[in-house]
């Protein structure tokens, strides 16, 4: 097991929590809660020994392409793929959005 941190830009905090993904289905689970203002914060705990640069590009890709709000992002993942992670991200950013 590993655990990874990683900080972004963001906008305002959310004002909503949200929980998707199972971890006890072999995929991974995101937790998402509202941050400090200006800073999205993600933990990873992974299976996958040696993936930080990984999650790293991963990250880069998706938080780049459009303003986050401030959130704390904790993912437990059992080695979901790239795309699943991505999916999970998103479904919990509908989530948090929805008013």
């Amino acid at each position: 097991m590993e655990t990874l941190s990683f900080t972004f830009p963001a906008t305002a905090p959310a004002r909503r929590r949200a929980v998707v993904g199972c971890v006890g289905s072999g995929d991974l689970e995101v937790l998402l809660e509202p941050g400090e203002h200006g800073v999205l914060a993600v933990n990873v705990v992974t299976s996958v020994n040696g993936s930080g640069p990984r999650w790293q590009q991963l990250f880069q890709r998706l938080f780049s392409a459009h303003a986050w709000p401030a959130l704390s992002i904790d993912i437990h993942d059992f080695g979901a793929t790239p795309g699943v992670v991505r999916l999970r991200l998103e479904q919990g950013l509908e989530e948090i959005s929805h008013d």
